[in-house]
């Protein structure tokens, strides 16, 4: 809920995000929940390591098709390269928006002074409070085309409304856009780590959802994938090894 304080005593998946990348911006709620996933599987906060390696692929990617405005949802913890720094190496000038209704993260968006940004408090189940918000609508130009990412957010959604909630964010873009999205997925994951993933996050500001490899590509439905398809986050235009907590991703050009 938008304006919600930040609660100390439970996990966010946003501030666990953070640890896993080396960030500060924890409780020590937060450490303890990596670090339990982490007892079975020691390599867990490299997942997230690459989760961004493959945002920043996506933006160059994006970028060099000649992105220059994108909407970022759930954006998390500010962390560099963050994706206007990424888009605006490509192209200068690059205007962004970050959505995210954590109230750690909102900290963030008011105290940083960055160009060509907007720090948007909203909730992705709302998406109409981001695609018509008069706001967004000054900052970028919805007369060309938007990249728009769910990076590691949509296993925060329920598994009845992922598809519909893309859908509606999708149909608000204009001719040209590009989506790219990062999910977990159960397929091919060991039943005590998956048991261990949903017990953790069960105690989080927002559970887990691990979706079959079919129902992460059903979020992508009305776009044409680019290649290489639906991948690991470590192989998705990389030479990575997989990890055993599997996150596949994908970008696609909204048809």
């Amino acid at each position: 809920m938008a304006g919600a304080a930040a609660d100390p005593d439970r996990p966010s998946p946003a501030r666990m995000y953070d640890y896993s990348l080396g960030g500060t911006d924890n409780f020590p709620v937060d450490r303890a929940a990596v670090e339990a996933v982490g007892e079975i599987v020691p390599e867990f906060r490299l997942v997230g390591l690459a989760n961004r390696g493959f945002l920043v692929r996506a933006v160059e990617t994006m970028a060099g098709l000649g992105i220059d405005q994108f909407i970022d949802i759930g954006s998390g913890i500010p962390t560099s390269p963050n994706v206007h720094e990424v888009a605006q190496r490509v192209r200068p000038g690059a205007r962004i928006v970050y959505v995210d209704n954590d109230p750690v993260v909102q900290a963030h968006n008011r105290d940083q002074d960055r160009p060509g940004v907007l720090g948007l408090d909203a909730d992705l189940y709302e998406p109409a409070s981001v695609m018509d918000n008069l706001a967004v609508r000054a900052h970028l130009d919805f007369d060309r085309p938007i990249g728009l990412i769910f990076a590691a957010v949509l296993h925060f959604v329920r598994r009845d409304q992922a598809v519909d909630l893309v859908a509606q964010f999708r149909r608000a873009l204009p001719a040209g856009s590009y989506l790219a999205i990062s999910a977990a997925c159960v397929d091919g994951m060991e039943a005590p780590l998956i048991e261990r993933l949903n017990a953790v996050y069960a105690t989080a500001t927002a559970p887990i959802v691990l979706r079959s490899e079919a129902e992460i590509e059903a979020l992508f439905a009305g776009v044409d994938l680019l290649e290489p398809g639906l991948a690991d986050v470590t192989r998705w235009r990389h030479d990575g090894t997989p990890l055993p907590i599997r996150i596949l991703s994908g970008v696609g050009k909204v048809s």
